[in-house]
């Protein structure tokens, strides 16, 4: 599987929990920096951060993907369109929670969003 990292640094923990969740292996992670012009169109500049991870377009529709979001909501909006463009669907996603009482803060995986389904299950409610 192969995680793309829009986000602060996976930890050896994280890799272990993702696999553990997903019953895939992590063989590859991805770390994309995310750093936007506020004056420029988010979409161009996301598109731009997505070609720069230089998969091909098969790479893009059979790559076992596993995205973990940017924290700035409207960079991920754009970034799972521009995805789901290239991939032919919603890649799952993964969400980080914190631990509670620790020092210093760390984080854990919390869950894996699947958003194909999601989105699928939600169709069903139109």
């Amino acid at each position: 599987m192969l995680v793309l990292n829009f986000s602060h640094p996976l930890t050896a923990d994280h890799l272990t929990q993702l696999q553990a969740l997903t019953g895939r292996a992590v063989e590859r992670v991805v770390d994309v920096p995310v750093q936007f012009d506020v004056t420029v169109s988010f979409v161009a500049q996301v598109g731009a951060l997505v070609d720069g991870i230089g998969l091909s377009s098969v790479e893009w529709q059979t790559t076992q993907i596993l995205v973990n979001p940017p924290a700035l909501n409207f960079i991920t909006a754009v970034l799972l369109a521009e995805l789901h463009g290239r991939m032919g669907y919603f890649p799952p996603m993964m969400r980080l929670r914190p631990v509670s009482d620790s020092l210093p803060p760390r984080f854990e995986v919390a869950e894996i969003i699947n958003l194909q389904t999601v989105r699928e299950d939600a169709r069903l409610r139109r």
